[in-house]
């Protein structure tokens, strides 16, 4: 499974791409807004940051503005997958992106019709908000796994990625049912590489030593 950064914060980002594992990066114009900066410098230096898909939203409510808000952003980079929203319009302009060959990812999906529909317009990446799901008391997973079954089961080639993950298990969970993506809070992924039993390893294998070295 390919681990995205959720982000804007140019500092997280860079710390995580140290750590060679990540695979790109999500953004939304609320992780925009929150760092102060502006829009367009902000993409294009995680651009310089991370090799693989950056997520740039639209914000215009019609398939005709997203379109022209996404031609714009595409023309910026390569990396750069048009966000947009799972409504009639979003599904409109993916159609519109698709033919294009401009790379997407239809973003706030709540369902497995949705995820039928994202796919079938053709968009690249398809981003469910588990997180949300669960804060709404549904199955955020088991609405994962019907998803992923759907787009095995026509063969689209959308890849399916998990977003609003708010701890570790839902890593997991996703990585369990085969999610091609998981998108984490820089906090999240810092806690990946953390359990308790590491560090008293850790601190045993230190102690044994000084007193060999002694």
């Amino acid at each position: 499974m390919e681990l995205f950064i959720d982000s804007a914060n140019l500092d997280e980002i860079k710390i995580a791409a140290s750590w060679g594992i990540i695979d790109g990066v999500t953004t939304n114009p609320s992780l925009i807004a929150k760092e102060g900066r502006d829009f367009k410098k902000t993409i294009l230096e995680i651009t310089s940051l991370i090799d693989g898909p950056i997520s740039a939203e639209t914000i215009s409510p019609d398939a005709a503005g997203m379109v022209k808000e996404g031609k714009e952003f595409a023309a910026w980079h390569k990396n750069i997958h048009v966000k947009v929203p799972c409504t009639v319009e979003g599904i409109k302009a993916v159609r519109e992106f698709t033919q294009l060959q401009i790379k997407t990812n239809v973003t706030l999906v709540f369902s497995p019709n949705q995820v039928l529909l994202a796919a079938k317009a053709g968009a690249t990446l398809i981003s469910p908000f588990v997180g949300r799901l669960v804060d709404a008391g549904e199955d955020g997973m088991q609405m994962i796994g019907e998803s992923l079954q759907i787009i095995e089961n026509y063969g689209f080639e959308s890849r399916l990625l998990v977003a609003s993950v708010r701890d570790t298990r839902m890593v997991t969970d996703a990585a369990v049912l085969g999610a091609h993506i998981a998108t984490v809070p820089f906090k999240v992924l810092e806690q990946l590489f953390k359990h308790p039993l590491t560090d008293v390893g850790i601190e045993r294998f230190l102690a044994d030593w000084k007193k060999v070295a002694a």
